[in-house]
């Protein structure tokens, strides 16, 4: 099948394209914490990837494998372009752009003048750090539990540009959304240009209040970033009514795109004042292209977002956030509280998704994540720094219950 029958069959797909009819109606009318718990639904899913044999992985935060069909799409599309090569790239490839730019913000629930596709959060969130007229003296605001690659590219400017760079700890377990804020909001000076902020921790799985942060911020005249790595297609919400001016997502995350894709939003008003990390005198200056001069860039990554969107759409957002937060709750639920166990993840449901970070008195961190896989099979990641210690837990759609089951009885059996 090639790309454009493949999309005109894909072209407006729901659930109907995971599930035969007789079992549609039944899926299609169950209530989102209902579906949640059904193990057979969430077993079709799973039946849509390849998953290896040789390890339970709990580790999908860095990036999650694409679905089969959205892994041949994307195949099909790598042939479909080499065959065609430079009379593609010359005649089809930025109206094929367009049209997947459009589709994503559409999912973000911003215009397509807004958002522009990058390679991950970091070059999104890198290319508004770097697009600032830093002047000595200007401020930061940021935390310590913040992405390195973001901190660093802040340390760059200050060496650069003699600005500063605040950083603050997020309160592990806050007890509520006023406490993070005015966390931010004691940090701000007359100095402070700019806020970054995550959307969702991505060390231990904390989602902040974010509209309330931006909100506070604004009223002091500050701008505010969000990291969103982990929070789009993981979660269900709009750019814009988080208020704020900037927002950096990767798509091979939790939307499960070809790797190398993302997302940077920018207010509309706030797009003439950035400075583009490349020359290009093309676009106007409040047109966002001029922060996308990407050279020559492989195509099929950006029309395998359109593929894996489609998969998105028919599982749900609504059914795939309640789904990821059920298996997220049905494994801290039964370790949290036990003798030796942290979990360095908010009590409060309502405060994390998908992800969570546990760790065990007296076992560092990298010991506990070489345990797990050695002994027991199970795939995380050693978080050791910023306050948290322990190890990152990762589940996505096509985890089992019964993985989570394993998980489970080996950090009770290195917690006796």
């Amino acid at each position: 099948m090639d790309k454009r029958e493949f999309l005109r069959t894909m072209g407006g797909a729901s659930m109907g394209m995971l599930f035969a009819p007789e079992l549609l109606q039944r899926y299609s009318a169950m209530p989102v914490a209902t579906l949640a718990e059904d193990e057979p639904f969430w077993a079709g899913i799973r039946a849509k990837f390849t998953l290896t044999p040789n390890y339970i992985n709990l580790e999908n935060g860095f990036f999650c494998f694409q679905p089969e069909e959205v892994l041949e799409a994307y195949i099909a599309h790598v042939r479909a372009i080499n065959l065609e090569a430079s009379h593609y790239m010359r005649t089809v490839k930025d109206t094929d752009k367009l049209r997947v730019r459009t589709k994503l913000a559409a999912m973000a629930g911003c215009a397509p003048e807004e958002l522009i596709i990058t390679r991950n959060t970091t070059e999104s969130l890198d290319t508004i750090i770097n697009g600032y007229d830093w002047r000595p003296g200007d401020e930061a605001v940021m935390a310590n539990q913040d992405y390195g690659a973001m901190i660093d590219m802040f340390k760059l400017q200050a060496k650069r540009h003699g600005m500063v760079n605040v950083l603050v700890d997020i309160p592990m377990d806050p007890a509520t959304d006023d406490v993070v804020v005015q966390t931010y909001a004691k940090a701000i000076t007359p100095r402070t240009r700019l806020l970054m902020i995550p959307h969702m921790v991505n060390i231990t799985g904390q989602l902040l209040p974010v509209r309330a942060i931006c909100d506070m911020a604004h009223a002091r005249g500050v701008d505010v970033m969000v990291d969103g790595a982990h929070a789009f297609a993981q979660i269900d919400f709009k750019i814009p009514d988080l208020h704020c001016d900037y927002y950096g997502a990767s798509l091979h995350k939790w939307l499960s795109t070809p790797i190398g894709a993302g997302i940077l939003y920018v207010k509309r008003e706030k797009i003439g004042r950035l400075w583009p990390i490349y020359g290009d005198e093309g676009p106007k200056l409040d047109d966002i292209m001029k922060l996308n001069h990407t050279g020559t860039h492989p195509p099929h990554t950006d029309l395998g977002i359109e593929n894996a969107i489609v998969f998105h759409e028919a599982i749900g957002v609504a059914r795939k956030e309640a789904r990821l937060r059920y298996l997220q709750r049905y494994w801290s639920d039964k370790v949290r509280g036990l003798p030796r166990i942290v979990l360095n993840t908010p009590t409060d449901p309502a405060r994390s998704c998908a992800i969570a970070n546990v760790g065990i008195q007296g076992i560092a961190p990298g010991d506990l994540a070489k345990t797990l896989l050695d002994r027991f099979k199970v795939w995380t990641v050693a978080i050791d720094g910023a306050g948290v210690h322990g190890v990152r837990v990762t589940p996505q759609v096509y985890t089992s219950t019964a993985e989570l089951d394993t998980f489970v009885r080996a950090l009770r059996t290195l917690a006796s």
